[in-house]
């Protein structure tokens, strides 16, 4: 398993446009995490009454109307941005490799049973489904927003692995570990999991930008990261007010949110691309 994963990520770096998403994504995430070290408080306002600055010397991005920092706030965001999409992609490709390698390889009513409920959730628009959650759950933590991401983005990616699982069930090293005594478990975790690596990397990797998207939606619309903790969405809706007069403090947030977007599905065709046979 190690080898070919390792294969796969020197086939995506030979990519160009792996390498310039994996080298924008490693500034971004170093810049996040060095960031917040070096620059003043997000929270700060020195000087209310001096309002929005525009960029400068001393403030690179400018300041918002509470003449707070826009590169600390757009900093301190990405980090609470990435964090949310790293942890509830996580939960995701988790929740869809089980349901799918359960369904692929039990078959029968099983497969039936779980891949109706799939297709169930699937019929429903995701962004409907998380505004339904949030609103009943007004003051939701920021715990519990990532659940209700994750829970909310395993339906596809189990349909992905069921896939993979029906195909390599019959396998000559899945009967032999049969006929060797493994069970169930062990056959799914050990040697069918690690076969359908590739295909959950581009999963999460795809699933990374959509999430993020999708926080800062949430955000935009006043129901995801709460203030004053800072998020790109959250940024961009309170300068909704000076997109005349200081539009610079929706660009910042807005230019970090394309930015990464981009950076991950760079690396998500990479390496779809890897795993296409006929690029080999």
């Amino acid at each position: 398993m190690t080898g070919s994963l390792w294969r796969l990520l020197s086939r995506t770096i030979a990519n160009p446009s792996g390498r310039i998403g994996l080298l924008i994504l490693a500034l971004l995430t170093a810049f996040v995490l060095v960031g917040p070290w070096l620059l003043p408080d997000p929270n700060a306002m020195p000087d209310l009454m001096a309002g929005a600055r525009a960029p400068g010397a001393g403030h690179p991005f400018g300041t918002d109307q509470l003449n707070r920092d826009i590169l600390s706030r757009v900093v301190s965001g990405g980090r609470i941005s990435l964090t949310i999409s790293a942890l509830a992609v996580a939960l995701a490709i988790l929740l869809g490799a089980l349901v799918g390698g359960v369904a692929g390889l039990y078959g029968g009513w099983v497969d039936g049973a779980l891949m109706r409920i799939v297709d169930g959730a699937l019929a429903i628009p995701r962004l409907f489904l998380l505004l339904l959650l949030v609103a009943v759950w007004e003051q939701m933590p920021l715990g519990a927003l990532i659940l209700v991401l994750g829970a909310t983005g395993w339906f596809g990616t189990s349909r992905i692995v069921r896939g993979e699982v029906l195909r390599l069930r019959e396998a000559e090293f899945v009967a032999a570990a049969r006929s060797l005594g493994a069970g169930p478990g062990r056959i799914i975790f050990r040697h069918l999991l690690p076969n359908v690596a590739g295909p959950l990397l581009v999963a999460a990797t795809l699933g990374v930008g959509n999430v993020i998207l999708l926080e800062a939606g949430l955000s935009f619309l006043g129901v995801g990261v709460r203030p004053p903790t800072p998020s790109w969405g959250g940024m961009i809706l309170d300068a909704r007010p000076l997109l005349t007069t200081a539009p610079w403090a929706s660009i910042f947030p807005g230019l970090a949110i394309v930015v990464t977007v981009l950076a991950v599905n760079l690396i998500g065709d990479a390496l779809r691309g890897a795993l296409d046979p006929r690029s080999a």
